[in-house]
């Protein structure tokens, strides 16, 4: 694979850096955007910045691998595995990532109104988005909606972690929350919910209904997105909450 053309060779209104500036970084292909972490290749003769960047990718994509996940949870010394990486590339290109990642955490600020499902997950990002493993988490509430707190509850393996509803409920109770919203995240990105979800959120808002503590919502999230089960199953019209 030979990526030989240089920046200096793209006429100045199409390079990386420029085109950001004038149309903003979300027009720009992800080899375009490690091309200007990098901001310079391997040198004469040998690959550019963005060479080097698709080159990046293409090494992150073998073996059917998604490159922007590996990428997402890469290992300074494998980064540098990669020909052509070493320690002030890497930690640039590192650095990025954990940015990135800190600035999608936002986390609002207890008391803050949660009153949509986009509020809830941002209120639970930091936990729950990016981690590899799978976390069980509760967003504690008062009667208006405003943000008591935050519990992870559950952390499973890559693929599975178990949120029984007693331990869910205990925690609600234990800290005076009137309201809860649950959710738990998948590694894999994919965010539709299994039956094992599907059954878990109808004991909670089976029990929500005994308790006469409205269950709110069940999110799921990962890879930069979430799922509202509230907006996509009909469970809350089985289990009415009173809300």
């Amino acid at each position: 694979m030979t990526y030989c053309l240089r920046v200096a060779d793209i006429p100045t209104n199409e390079r990386p850096r420029e085109r950001l500036i004038t149309n903003g970084a979300k027009f720009l292909a992800t080899a375009e955007l490690i091309a200007i972490l990098l901001g310079t290749g391997q040198g004469a003769g040998k690959l550019s910045a963005i060479g080097l960047g698709q080159y990046i990718l293409h090494e992150l994509g073998k073996c059917d691998r998604d490159p922007l996940a590996t990428l997402r949870n890469i290992s300074p010394a494998e980064l540098m595995q990669i020909p052509g990486i070493g320690p002030a590339k890497a930690t640039t290109i590192l650095a990025a990532i954990e940015l990135g990642k800190r600035t999608f955490q936002f986390r609002p600020d207890e008391r803050t109104e949660i009153d949509s499902p986009i509020t809830a997950a941002a209120a639970l990002s930091q936990d729950l988005m990016w981690q590899t493993k799978e976390r069980f988490a509760v967003l504690l509430l008062d009667v208006k909606n405003r943000l008591l707190g935050t519990k992870v509850i559950t952390i499973g393996t890559a693929t599975e972690t178990l949120a029984p509803p007693r331990d869910i409920f205990r925690e609600v109770i234990r800290q005076g929350a009137t309201r809860l919203i649950v959710a738990h995240n998948h590694p894999s990105g994919n965010l539709e919910p299994s039956q094992e979800d599907i059954d878990l959120t109808r004991q909670l808002l089976a029990g929500s209904q005994l308790l006469s503590i409205p269950l709110l919502d069940h999110l799921i999230l990962g890879d930069g997105n979430h799922q509202s089960l509230r907006e996509i199953t009909p469970l809350w019209d089985e289990y009415p909450q009173g809300d």
